[in-house]
Parts: structure tokens; sequence; C-alpha cells
């Protein structure tokens, strides 16, 4: 996830004055006025942190927050309301926001609340690609919003690969990294990608001749 932060508001005027306020903090911040235009952003690089208005022309940043949050379960996000119902903030922190502030709102209050999610951001031990994301602080997987039931040496073959993304690794790399020895039955190496293979990741491709690489691909 990029270390900056989207924001959902139709409101030109609320946008540009909540960009200021950012940017003057040295907040990156991208703003967006509809859902379609929001989620699109947002699939092709996902934010760290996110502002989501509830009444907007295309529907609800209540509608967008589940989305959000089955993909990207790290991603901070705040919930902004004119309306002030005790309803729509329950409901906003039963899908999964983080914190939720109404307007009008005060920019450093504002600021700092997203502040305080940036560094929760910085310090959360994640990996996420796409609708894959591994938590290596509880040592869980989640994929498409589902959590996955690994062992200790499947989290930790596929955690290498995705931190190796994009680089041709030899089986004997990977005993070495994951099991801590370079020699020794590679097939254990193939019976592990085969075994996450079939819950679903396909990401891992073979390298004929080598081994094994983790290449993102769009959904």
């Amino acid at each position: 996830m990029e270390k900056k932060v989207y924001l959902l508001e139709d409101d030109g005027n609320i946008a540009e004055l909540v960009r200021c306020a950012l940017e003057m903090s040295g907040i990156a911040i991208e703003c967006y006025s509809t859902c379609a235009e929001f989620l699109a952003a947002a699939e092709k690089a996902p934010p760290a942190v996110c502002l989501l208005d509830i009444m907007l022309p295309d529907g609800s940043g209540l509608d967008v927050l589940p989305k959000l949050k089955q993909k990207y379960p790290s991603m901070g996000v705040i919930m902004l309301s004119a309306l002030g119902q005790e309803t729509d903030k329950v409901k906003g922190l039963n899908l999964g926001a983080d914190d939720y502030v109404a307007k009008p709102f005060g920019v450093l209050e504002l600021t700092a609340r997203v502040n305080a999610l940036l560094r929760r951001a910085a310090g959360n031990a994640s990996l996420v690609r796409g609708n894959l994301s591994l938590d290596e602080d509880t040592m869980t997987a989640t994929l498409r919003g589902v959590r996955l039931e690994l062992n200790n040496k499947e989290f930790n073959l596929l955690k290498y690969l995705m931190q190796k993304e994009g680089k041709a690794l030899t089986r004997e790399n990977i005993l070495n990294a994951v099991w801590g020895y370079d020699e020794g039955e590679t097939r254990t190496v193939d019976n592990h990608v085969a075994r996450l293979r079939k819950l679903g990741i396909d990401y891992i491709e073979t390298v004929f001749g080598v081994g094994y690489k983790f290449v993102y691909k769009e959904e």
C-alpha cells in the first residue's frame, strides 16, 4: 500500500480544505468525488488511509467501506458525515471503520487522526498484494477476504516469495530461507507450493529449470 491518503468527498469546498490541511502537514492526498472513481483508484494503488463521506452522488461511503476492508484488511478508514446520526456511526464502525468524524470538523483534529492511522500503517508488519494479505504479527493470511489455514512453513514460504516478488528463486534458495538448509529434498518446496496453489493463490509461477517466483496479477 502507498503511504498516502485518499479522500472520497463530493463537496468541493470540503475536499479542498482537507487537501490543503493534509498537504501542509506533509501528507500526500488524492481526492475523488464519486464511489466509482475512488474504487478504481484504490484498486490500482491502494492507499494507507481512506477518508470516506457517507452521502455521495453514486452511493455511500458505507457501501465502499466493506469492499475496501475485504480486499485490504489493514487499510485505515475514517468515516466523514454531516448526518450526526448514531446509527451511521455504529454501522460504519461495525463494517470495519477505524474512526468517525462528524461534520463540521476541525482540520487539526482530522489531521491528527489521519497521522495516527498512518503511524499504525507504518508499524503494521503486513504484506498486501491485491486480494492477498499477510499479517506477520498474527501469522495470518487472507485471500479475497477469506482467512487461509496455513501452517508455519506455508506462511513463511508465502511471505518469502512475496518479499522477493518478481525474482526467480531456486529451490535451494527457498529451502535455505524457509527451512534453514540449502541441501535436501527439493520436493518439499514443490509440495508446499502445490498446497498454496490449491488454496487459490495463483501468483506463484514455476520457473522451469530454476524454481519459483511470485508474480502479482491484477484481478
